[in-house]
């Protein structure tokens, strides 16, 4: 009998919302989270839409975090602070004694540098000379904790710091299935015996010029969209690229029997989890989805389940054109004749793509939705396309009840994370 692991709480700040009741009743209404982006100039960008986490959220979360670790702290920790505070206050986190049996588990790149440091570092650098390291470190360089904020690693030890987590520390930097890693990985900690709690999720502040301009390059952004709440479409046939996002969400994870013991409330469990590599590409992913049928069967047969038994997919659902018809065909492959009246859904239609966070926000998603008996909707829905013939749960959320679902997260280079989820007991 291996350990059961539940989720006892559960949080996120997207561009929908500063929490998870915020965001998901926006969801149920079908709202978009995408608008114009104004926290840089994108002028002669053939992508110019973004979903941004409001600053004034950040801001007046800043009141709860410790003065020495805002001068370090990422815009990316800064989000997932917030999370974190909704997701421990309501499964009582402080209550535990034992915080060396409490660990984290964060999917996360770090923080892009802003271009007006890369600027101000180019001041003190000449042909002939080389770098002026005096003139930098006194006479205005940018402060080193800039750069020291960049380190993926850092938002995950300033959680631990922040929440007095003092078990394994964990950084999972795996594109857009890191959340949804991160998660997975948690969970094996747990069944393995190492911890009996793990803080667990995803953060992505990667939405400024220099994080934005390399996907712009790439031609994978849309850049065909008559206004931005349009932009992104997944499976859809005039879908033309994904709309890059930001923001973060935190689940607490908990052996079954700790949870109890407390009086925990136990608001999911996770049944199953599986991960795969493509070994394609380092650009995008396998054109049949192969990769993510390995995930798809490995998280089934971790949670003792069989294909018949899934009752909702939330699908990565990017809004490119080849990983939506990826995904489709390995779901197909996976579900057979019975794909056509599965549920699936994409979260991302209406928050864009967040990244190493989505994993994450879209689990917690899917357990509030499952608790609730709701499945969220795919807006911008208008267009079928032959090679995504799902039952896409167009335009409007749906009343139906459902135990089991499985949550997709699949990388940029081909890394594939799906984690099977089980309807809670309890939600409070």
């Amino acid at each position: 009998m291996r350990r059961r692991v539940v989720v006892t709480g559960y949080g996120m700040i997207t561009p929908l919302g500063r929490s998870t009741e915020e965001s998901f009743d926006n969801c149920t209404r079908g709202r978009s989270g995408i608008d114009y982006i104004s926290s840089f100039d994108v002028t002669g960008l053939p992508c110019q839409v973004g979903g941004e986490v409001r600053d004034e959220w950040l801001n007046a979360g800043e009141a709860h975090l410790d003065a020495r670790i805002l001068k370090y702290s990422s815009r990316g920790l800064r989000m997932i602070a917030l999370a974190a505070r909704e997701a421990a206050s309501q499964a009582n986190l402080d209550a535990i004694s034992q915080r060396e049996r409490i660990g984290v588990s964060l999917g996360t790149f770090g923080e892009p540098p802003a271009l007006e440091d890369v600027a101000c570092l180019h001041r003190f650098y000449d042909s002939r000379c080389g770098w002026d390291l005096e003139g930098l470190m006194l006479q205005g360089g940018p402060p080193s904790f800039h750069f020291f904020r960049r380190k993926p690693d850092v938002t995950s030890s300033g959680l631990a710091r922040l929440f007095d987590c003092r078990g394994v520390n964990y950084t999972t930097a795996s594109t857009c299935a890191a959340g949804a890693q991160a998660i997975g990985e948690a969970v094996g900690l747990i069944r393995a015996g190492k911890c009996d709690v793990m803080v667990a999720g995803g953060c992505e502040a990667t939405l400024n010029f220099t994080g934005f301009i390399g996907f712009v390059l790439l031609k994978a952004l849309a850049e065909r969209y008559t206004m931005p709440r349009s932009a992104s479409r997944p499976f859809d046939r005039k879908r033309n690229g994904f709309v890059m996002s930001e923001g973060a969400a935190v689940v607490i994870l908990e052996e079954l029997g700790h949870a109890q013991r407390r009086g925990a409330p136990v608001l999911g469990e996770i049944l199953g989890y599986g991960a795969s590599s493509d070994a394609y590409r380092i650009t995008d992913s396998h054109p049949q989805g192969e990769g993510t049928e390995i995930a798809i069967r490995a998280a089934l047969a971790d949670a003792c389940l069989q294909p018949e038994d899934v009752e909702y997919i939330n699908a990565h659902g990017t809004s490119t054109v080849k990983n939506d018809s990826a995904e489709s065909a390995a779901i197909k492959r996976v579900f057979g004749e019975r794909s056509k009246d599965l549920p699936v859904s994409s979260n991302k239609s209406m928050l864009g793509h967040s990244i190493a966070a989505s994993g994450a926000i879209e689990l917690v998603l899917t357990l509030v939705g499952m608790n609730r008996s709701i499945i969220l909707p795919t807006i911008n829905y208008e267009f079928p396309d032959p090679k995504c013939d799902l039952w896409l749960v167009p335009n409007e959320a749906i009343h139906s009840e459902h135990r089991i679902a499985l949550s997709n997260s699949f990388g940029f280079g081909g890394q594939n994370a799906c984690l099977c989820v089980g309807k809670g007991e309890s939600e409070g």
